[in-house]
């Protein structure tokens, strides 16, 4: 097991021996599958807390669709649409700190409603949950949780106020507490250190995550990271992939939000030689992500399988 030291002297390998080594754990934990897992913002919009990255912020100013919360039979026709597209996951994503009412109620609808899909695996990313509120997901159906740390504990501040960095690891904790996988992820490229990004990895080692989404930032206008373009280069996503492999040996790497617009195709396929074995596929929550064909063409000249 890498030590913090370690895992920051990895920044400073060659990113072809780097690589090598994450390839070689990966294929050691896991088979050429890769997961795919779809999406659908059934809340958008109207959100109080203030993270400076998202689009969804009533504090920001970007421009976007909002929309209430989505009627049980579009989220299922969603449903239904991405697993014709090869997803086996499907996750119900809101916007806000955490649904109340009758809303939370059409969400346990729209949970049963995924969740009786054969071949279709229902997850769920709805903010920061109550216990009892878990244990009605579970009941209704969600297999796993979405609740990304975001960013270092350090350097959370800089990104949020409106909630702290332990308000998001105690929700994860709850999750697993009560038999939900979860599913925990980071943004990277909005500012922070290479450090930080060591600090995120030893956090999820920690909370040993099923999946761990690697969102690379979008720089949205409107927002206060909108001018962020040049805060990381591929190269250093790609180190950053491999130093995650090698920290999380166990957990499925996901490429999630901004890879179709911060890597090259050829540069993606590196990413996944070096350890991504999950994908998310279809558009994202604001912003428009890749197509499922165009996806199963770069798996397969990677002698990979979407599952």
């Amino acid at each position: 097991m890498y030590t913090k030291q370690e895992l920051l002297d990895l920044y400073d390998k060659p990113l072809k021996e780097l690589i090598e080594m994450s390839h070689k754990v990966t294929g050691e934990n896991f088979d050429n599958n890769v997961e795919a897992c779809s999406i659908i913002s059934a809340k958008t919009g109207a959100c109080n807390e203030n993270c400076k990255y998202c689009a969804q912020s009533k504090h920001n100013h970007a421009e976007i669709e909002a929309h209430p919360l989505l009627d049980v039979e579009t989220v299922k026709k969603a449903a239904l649409s991405a697993k014709e597209n090869g997803a086996t996951r499907f996750c119900i994503v809101t916007s806000g700190r955490v649904p109340t009412g009758k809303d939370f109620e059409k969400i346990l609808e729209m949970i049963r409603a995924v969740a009786a899909i054969p071949g279709l695996h229902c997850c769920a990313s709805l903010g920061l949950l109550s216990e009892d509120q878990i244990k009605q997901i579970k009941e209704a159906g969600v297999e796993r949780y979405n609740h990304n740390i975001n960013t270092s504990k350090n350097y959370h501040k800089n990104i949020c106020t409106t909630h702290n960095f332990e308000d998001r690891v105690n929700t994860v904790k709850m999750i697993e507490k009560h038999g939900i996988e979860a599913c925990c992820g980071v943004i990277i490229g909005m500012g922070e250190s290479r450090e930080d990004r060591v600090d995120m990895a030893m956090s999820l080692r920690e909370l040993n995550p099923k999946t761990v989404p690697i969102n690379f930032l979008n720089p949205i206008k409107g927002t206060p990271l909108e001018g962020y373009e040049d805060k990381i280069d591929e190269e250093e996503i790609l180190k950053t992939i491999c130093i995650f492999r090698l920290a999380l040996p166990h957990s499925m790497l996901r490429y999630a939000g901004g890879r179709t617009c911060r890597l090259s195709k050829e540069h993606q396929k590196l990413g996944i030689v070096a350890g991504i074995n999950s994908l998310l596929v279809g558009n994202y929550l604001t912003t428009t992500g890749s197509k499922s064909e165009e996806d199963k063409k770069m798996l397969e000249s990677l002698d990979m399988v979407m599952t």
